[in-house]
């Protein structure tokens, strides 16, 4: 069993920096010292901090059908065998961008961004249906996306 990492205890002042990113990824750090009471320094050795640490990223979201990927799905996996082999060689896949291990009806869930129908064929069954210990995919195609924010803020 992977042990789970202890979580990281924030002061007030970075949940607040992380807030201030999560509301505007780009608001310099002048402008979210101002609002947390730092200097632009200060933030800025935060954000480093955060960053290496993995608590935090800073990344650009894109519009997957403004870049040409018209197809986005979630496909649930079933596995036999060991779902966290299975788990690496969907994550190596291009196309995948978001994978979870799971408990009940699937092993796994992976989202994936492709350009159309055809190439989301293709991926199912040349890639991933090939995995060895996939013994089952259900595969549910998103019709529109209604609701994707970032800014649930920190505990």
């Amino acid at each position: 069993m992977v042990a789970r990492p202890k979580p990281v205890q924030l002061d007030d002042v970075s949940k607040a920096i992380i807030e201030q990113l999560q509301t505007d990824g780009r608001r310099s750090y002048a402008e979210i010292g101002k609002a947390v009471g730092l200097s632009e320094a200060a933030v800025r050795q935060r954000v480093q901090k955060l960053t290496e640490s993995g608590v935090m990223q800073v990344v650009a979201v894109t519009d997957p059908m403004q870049l040409g990927f018209y197809r986005q799905a979630m496909i649930g996996i079933r596995v036999s065998g060991d779902t966290t082999a299975v788990a690496d060689e969907l994550a190596s896949l291009s196309a995948v961008d978001y994978l979870v291990l799971t408990a009940g009806s699937f092993d796994i869930l992976a989202e994936v961004v492709c350009e159309n129908d055809d190439d989301l064929i293709d991926l199912l069954n040349r890639r991933i249906r090939a995995i060895d210990g996939v013994h089952s995919t259900e595969t549910f195609v998103y019709l529109r996306l209604q609701k994707q924010f970032y800014n649930w803020g920190t505990r």
